[in-house]
Order: structure tokens, then C-alpha cells, then sequence
């Protein structure tokens, strides 16, 4: 019975309020423009900050400029690459222009390029789709901000040309970069060419456009420009406050009872002396009469308001993390967790909250790097255990099995140069994953960011390369399922306090079955380190891995980036520059100068060949992980032996002990450990990040 008085006072006196403020007139229409300049052009409306002629926008990058040449008036906008035609300005942090799409009807390699650099707009990651039409095109789009590309391959054969939509027959689509705001379009032949589409056609487009004007892509022939969203920001003007809608795009709202355009230096007004929200003291005596009236109803509608919404927000929260734990495959990892393989004490399931107060809700101070499978935070669990703590980012739905049946094969994974994997947690929009903390950063930083004063031997750097091969090689040979990591960088190399490799970032990796010779994927990888051979036929194998590996460890050898802007075109990508070296017998002109005083020239002469058969462009010519972890490691035992013993090691090693030195590297399957700071987490087949 008291609820239902509550439920009948709170609509009771909410109805009375909104009579009375209807009553109440709304603010003259406030101009969205600076006064004495144009608010429209033809049917566009142009609001400040933006602003057609000089002085009548914030700045000059939102200049508009109005063409009266013809009939119809249009709004462009100049940017470093060109003119724009201007579709429609949202006071939400959105522009639509039209830009021109990129294609050539012959067989040369395109490349194509529309900057909005120096200026206060961004290509709209969540608004736009890179999109490649025709057959057999490869085409990506590079981005400066972070050095990423994405990309996608068209395929067809000459009855498939018509097809409607945009799967890969005849069309191919993927998400842009996020914080994109230079277009660098790469478009390159994948096969022969059909006469009717042409060769090749790429461009970033307005994702809701696409799907509703050009559901055949075969249309574009026709076009020469697509309409794109940019996000843009602005500084708000005094009485109002922003609102961020994501971090490249904000918009500004005027505060209560203020209305207007809220950018502009006196946009957000209230009402002006002589209407009908100041009529004296008659409207005052009626305010303050329906405020004591409505206040006591007002305060239990607070109160019911607050309780009503606690307890829907539990029993909500409730609801999407039961919901999240079955979409994550929750209930199939309680399959697993209950066979015979895969005891439940070897895998934790954490919720959510556990989660939450183990990085203080997320705290962008617990950060410990960002990539492009995700977010990794540090955080304490409450048993006091320093973990590491990957929140992915969003993934298929669909994909939930194939997640679950590699997490499971990841968490078996036993190897002291292996990240070791606690668990996970499955509450969550995408699930998150828990590894064991690692202090000593990452081998990247520790070759081509330590002070200058820090000594890393010779010593160090062979024992690091032999412990990374060895994990390699457990993977690959190993392990209950062949697992190729796909991401061999320095930077997913972690060392702990005395400098022991942990092999970690399995966000790109696959497992197969053991008579699988190669996995058939889209490219995914690591400019620098990414397998030419990977690259031109999208087979990944084990050698794929040893070509990463062998990047690795050219760096080792001379301390320079797998790719760098500071060395010449030509030497730009280290593993051509090393080879060119080699070929021109300039080997110790590239060597780190630590290495050469800290070891023999015929040992750097054998790594510095070792990494020579990894980098071979012909996969099947290159060693196996197992192999090099042999040849390292008996360069290593060569290193202790004495003099004297030397030449009989030397001769012993190779063909009798290759199976206890992969013994010292791989551990039994009884006494596994695993940890990294990412796992395999498939994704659309039709988006490729490199």
C-alpha cells in the first residue's frame, strides 16, 4: 500500500511539475552562427565554430567557404590536401564531407593519400569503413599515429563480378585505425584483373552510407567521391559544460536554464527582461508556491528514484554479466574445467569485481602498455599476488568456442621462458585475461631505451636468444598442440629482474592440429618482423616464427630497430639491411660495439649466419626452432668449455646431444607454466592488422 502511494505521489507531482513548466515560454531561438555572419549555405547550416568568411569561425581550420558559382550554393572546406564539399555539421562533434576514392584500371600499385593533419578533425573510427572493390585487389591504409596498417583482400572470378554486398567477393571491407588522420591508401594486384570492375578501387567511406546507397558495390565505377564522417572538437563557451564522446570528440551542452549555441562567446543565454519568465511578482508568488508545494514530493520521489534505481542497476548488472559469461563461453571452459584434462586448479575463473578492485576500477595509472590486442593494467589480487591484466578489445560473439578451446590449450602450456597464464574472467563485454607480473619491462626497451651507463653483455644477449628459441621450440614441437605465436617482436619479450626471457603476447596466435603444415589467415603481424613469404601467401607456418625470431635476433646483435626512420631508404628495414651487409662482408661495421669488445669474432660470425639461414626468403630453406635452439646452445657449452676440450665438444655435440639440450628447454608436461600478457583471440576474417 505504501508503495503504491509512493508510485501515485511521485507521478502526481511530476505531472503537476511539467504542467508548470510548460507554462513557462522557451528562450527566443538564439543564433548558431557569430553575429553578422551567415549561418547557411544552400541547404547546409554552417554553426559556429565553424563560420563562412574571414573572422566569422574560431579558427581557420573551421573556415567555410561558400561557391555561389552556380545555382545552388556549396559549402567547402580547405584542408593541406584540398578542397571538401561540406554535407551536413552536427553540433555533436561530427562533419560529413565528400573525398575521392582511389583506383587505377591498370596493373601498377597505387597509392593514394588525403591529410587532415594540423587540424581538429579525425577520421571517425566508429562512423567509417575502409572498403577495396574489385577482383583480386589487395589493398590497406597505413596509419602515422601508431605505425599500424589495416587492410583487406577483394577475390572473384568473372561470374561473381555482379554479386551484391561486401564479404570479399568483389568487395572487402575493415575497420579504419582509430585516431586516423591521414589516409595513406597502398592498392596492389592480387591476381589477374576483371575487365568489367577493373583493377583496382579503394577508399574510407560512411559506413550507414555504404550499406544503404551502394549495396552493389559494382556501382562505384561510376563515382568518383564518398561521403566520410570526421569527428572534430572545440573549447565550450562560457555557461555550458562538455561532454566527451570518445577521446578524438567532445560536445558541448548549455547548462540549465540556458539555451543556445553553446561554442560561441555568449551562445547559451537565459530569457530576456520583458518575457513571460519575468512577469513580477505574480509569477514569483506562483513559483514559490507550486516549489514548497512540490518540495516534500519532490524529496520522496529522490528517495523511491534512488531505490528504484539501485536495485534495477543490480539486478541489470546482474543480468549482462550472467549474459557476458555465456556469450564469452563460460559455460563450454566449465566443460573443460570438469574433464580430466583440465583440472579446475589450474585455471582460475575471477569476476568481475575482483577484477575491478585489483586495478583500482581501471585506474589509467595502472597502466602498463597499450597495443593493438588491448590494454594491459597492473594490478594486486587480494591474496597479495602482483598480476598483470589484459583487457581486450571488442571481439566477434561468434567466436567464443574456438577462444575458449585455445585459452584452455594456453593455460596448459608449461615453460619456465613462457609467460605464465592465471586465469580469466569471463563477466565482461570482452573477456580478460590474467598473467603472472613480469618487473623488468620488455627486451626492446632494454636494447634501444636503457641509459647509456647500463651494461647488457654479449653473454646476456646469447643466454636471452637461446631461452626465447627454446620457448619457440616448445611451441612449436612441444607442446599437447602445436601452437605458432605469429608476433615474435622484442617487444613482446619480457625480462624479469635478472634478465630471464619470458615469452608473452599471445593475442595473435594459433594452435593446429599436429598434421597441419600451415594455418590460411589474414595478414596479422608486426611491420619489421612479418614474414615476406607469410605476406605474399597468407600461409603461416613454424617458419613464419623462426623469421620473426631471426629479426630478433639481428637486433640482439647490433641494437638496431627492425625498422627505423633514421637510417637511410634503403637500410630502412634491418633484416635487408643485415643481409646487404652480410653479402658486402661489412658484418662487424653493423655490430652493436658492445657485442664486438665483449666476444670472439668467429662466435658473432656464427650467430650473425644462424640469423642469416632464419631470414631466408624461401621458408622451407630455414631451420626449425629446435634447431636453433641446438645451435645456440651448443655455441653457448663451446663458449664454457676449456680449450683443451673445445675441438672434442665441438665434435660430440651436434649429433648425439640434440635431445638432451631440448630436454634442458622444454619441460614435462606434469610441471608446465605459462603466463603472458595476451592470448589468441580470433577475429573477422576480413580485417588484417600488420
Amino acid at each position: 500500500m505504501a508503495l503504491r502511494l509512493v508510485l501515485w505521489f511521485f507521478f502526481s507531482s511530476l505531472t503537476i511539475l511539467l504542467l508548470w513548466l510548460t507554462e513557462a515560454p522557451a528562450v527566443e531561438a538564439t543564433p548558431l552562427a557569430k553575429p553578422g555572419c551567415q549561418d547557411r549555405c544552400g541547404d547546409v547550416s554552417i554553426p559556429f565554430p565553424f563560420g563562412i568568411g574571414d573572422r566569422c569561425s574560431k579558427r581557420k581550420q573551421f573556415e567555410i567557404t561558400c561557391d555561389r558559382s552556380s545555382s545552388h550554393p556549396t559549402p567547402f572546406l580547405s584542408l593541406s590536401t584540398g578542397r571538401f564539399q561540406v554535407l551536413n555539421i552536427s553540433m555533436n562533434g561530427e562533419l560529413r564531407i565528400n573525398v575521392p576514392t582511389f583506383s587505377s584500371p591498370n596493373e601498377t600499385e597505387v597509392h593514394g593519400r588525403i591529410s587532415l593533419e594540423g587540424s581538429p578533425f579525425f577520421f571517425s573510427q566508429s562512423g567509417n569503413v575502409f572498403v577495396a572493390v574489385g577482383c583480386n585487389n589487395r589493398a590497406f591504409v597505413h596509419n602515422h599515429h601508431d605505425n599500424s596498417t589495416v587492410g583487406c583482400i577483394s577475390t572473384c572470378s568473372g561470374r561473381d563480378v555482379k554479386k551484391k554486398g561486401c564479404c570479399g567477393i568483389s568487395c572487402c571491407q575493415t575497420p579504419i585505425p582509430w585516431s586516423l588522420q591521414t589516409v595513406d591508401v597502398t592498392i596492389t594486384s592480387a591476381g589477374i584483373c576483371n575487365e568489367i570492375l577493373g583493377c583496382k578501387s579503394a577508399f574510407v567511406v560512411d559506413q550507414q552510407w555504404f550499406v544503404v546507397n551502394l549495396p552493389n558495390p559494382y556501382d562505384v565505377r561510376n563515382m568518383t567521391e564518398v561521403p566520410v564522417v570526421l569527428d572534430w572538437w572545440s573549447d565550450c563557451g562560457p555557461n555550458s559544460y562538455p561532454i566527451s564522446l570518445s577521446s578524438l570528440r567532445n560536445t558541448c551542452i548549455c547548462k540549465y536554464p540556458f539555451e543556445g549555441n553553446p561554442y560561441l562567446p555568449h551562445g547559451c543565454q537565459g530569457c530576456k527582461v520583458g518575457h513571460r519568465c519575468e512577469k513580477g511578482k505574480g509569477y514569483l508568488v506562483k513559483a514559490i508556491s507550486l516549489g514548497v508545494g512540490l518540495g516534500f514530493g519532490l524529496l520522496l520521489m529522490f528517495i523511491f528514484s534512488f531505490w528504484l534505481y539501485k536495485a534495477l542497476k543490480r539486478r541489470e548488472i546482474k543480468k549482462v554479466k550472467k549474459n557476458f559469461f555465456k556469450r564469452n563461453g563460460g559455460l563450454l571452459l566449465q566443460q573443460q574445467m570438469s574433464s580430466q584434462d583440465c583440472a579446475p586448479e589450474k585455471i582460475n575463473v575471477f569476476t568481475a569485481e575482483e577484477l575491478e578492485k585489483a586495478t583500482d576500477n581501471y585506474n589509467k595509472n595502472r597502466i602498463l602498455g597499450q597495443g593493438g590486442q588491448g590494454t594491459v593494467y597492473k594490478g594486486m589480487l587480494s591474496d597479495g599476488r602482483i598480476v598483470a591484466i589484459k583487457k581486450s578489445k571488442k571481439v566477434d560473439d561468434d567466436q567464443s568456442e574456438q577462444f575458449i578451446n585455445e585459452f584452455v590449450i594456453l593455460s596448459q602450456i608449461n615453460h619456465r621462458n613462457v609467460v605464465r597464464l592465471l586465469g580469466c574472467c569471463l563477466e565482461t563485454e570482452v573477456p580478460m585475461l590474467v598473467y603472472e607480473f613480469i618487473s623488468g619491462g620488455n627486451l626492446f626497451n632494454y636494447i634501444h631505451d636503457r641509459d647509456d651507463g647500463l651494461s647488457f653483455s654479449w653473454d646476456n644477449r646469447l643466454r636471452i636468444a637461446i631461452e626465447v628459441a627454446g620457448a619457440l621450440a616448445y611451441l612449436h614441437s612441444a607442446a599437447s598442440v602445436p601452437i605458432y605465436h605469429r608476433d615474435i617482436k622484442s617487444s613482446n619479450i619480457l625480462l624479469d629482474d635478472k634478465l630471464r626471457a619470458k615469452l608473452s603476447d599471445f593475442g595473435t596466435s594459433r594452435s593446429i592440429v599436429t598434421d597441419q603444415t600451415h594455418l590460411t589467415t589474414m595478414v596479422k603481424g608486426t611491420f619489421g618482423y612479418l614474414d615476406p613469404e607469410y605476406f605474399r601467401s597468407s600461409h603461416y607456418t613454424d617458419k613464419s616464427d623462426v623469421y620473426s625470431f631471426g629479426v630478433v635476433l639481428i637486433e640482439l646483435l647490433t641494437g638496431e630497430k627492425a625498422v627505423s626512420s633514421t637510417r637511410p631508404l634503403e637500410e630502412k628495414n634491418l633484416a635487408v639491411y643485415f643481409m646487404s651487409s652480410l653479402e658486402e662482408n661489412n658484418l662487424f661495421e653493423v655490430l652493436d660495439n658492445e657485442v664486438v669488445k665483449d666476444s670472439a669474432k668467429e662466435e658473432l660470425c656464427m650467430v650473425a649466419n644462424l640469423a642469416k639461414k632464419c631470414l631466408n626468403l624461401n621458408g622451407k630453406k630455414r631451420p626449425t626452432m629446435r634447431e636453433v635452439v641446438v645451435e645456440l646452445e651448443g655455441l653457448r657449452l663451446r663458449k664454457q668449455n676449456s680449450l683443451v676440450q673445445q675441438d672434442d665438444r665441438e665434435v660430440g655435440y651436434f649429433p648425439n646431444e640434440s635431445s638432451s639440450l631440448w630436454d634442458t628447454y622444454s619441460t614435462s608436461s606434469e610441471n608446465r607454466d605459462l603466463d603472458q600478457y595476451s592470448i589468441t583471440w580470433p577475429r573477422n576474417n576480413a580485417f588484417a592488422t600488420i
